[in-house]
């Protein structure tokens, strides 16, 4: 399922790709905000990408690489996942590495991923978790009507502000 917006294009990650993942996830500046195992090498790299794959198969959930349209390697990732059981409400998650930030990549990104959530697979609300320190991050969703919810938590994760965006 490829989506794609003016400068980017958000397509099917793939064995391909295991560079490109492997140095997004390892990126000191991205992880410095998210809990989570790292990738060390292109095993684990490829690990992560059979499991994106198999996750994706079935629609559990929904992953894009994120390249520049005139390029083929990945600058970032965009998912949505952690479906209810109803299937109305969905996590949207992203990454992006630095050397890409405030350029609006990931603005657009996130335009055509909720509008795809909303439009085609007829989701009633997203969420995004954000490290309260991200201040990128927080700024991106109030840019996009996400609502900070008070008292809401990411289990789990302490250090974690939840946002919602309700169609």
């Amino acid at each position: 399922m490829k989506l794609n917006t003016e400068r980017l294009q958000l397509k099917e990650i793939n064995e391909s790709h295991v560079d490109d993942i492997l140095k997004i996830r390892s990126n000191e500046v991205i992880n410095q905000y998210v809990q989570r195992k790292s990738p060390k090498n292109n095993y684990d790299a490829l690990q992560f990408i059979l499991t994106i794959k198999e996750r994706t198969k079935d629609n559990q959930s929904f992953y894009w690489g994120i390249s520049l349209k005139n390029q083929s390697n990945l600058i970032g990732t965009i998912c949505l996942y952690n479906f209810s059981e109803d299937r109305k409400v969905a996590e949207v998650g992203y990454e992006l590495l630095p050397d890409y930030h405030r350029q609006g990549i990931m603005s657009e990104a996130l335009t055509a991923v909720v509008n795809f959530g909303f439009n085609e697979l007829h989701l009633q609300e997203m969420v995004a978790m954000t490290n309260k320190f991200n201040e990128n991050s927080k700024s991106l969703l109030l840019k996009y009507d996400f609502v900070l919810e008070e008292g809401r938590e990411d289990e789990g994760f302490p250090d974690n502000l939840v946002f919602s965006l309700k169609k």
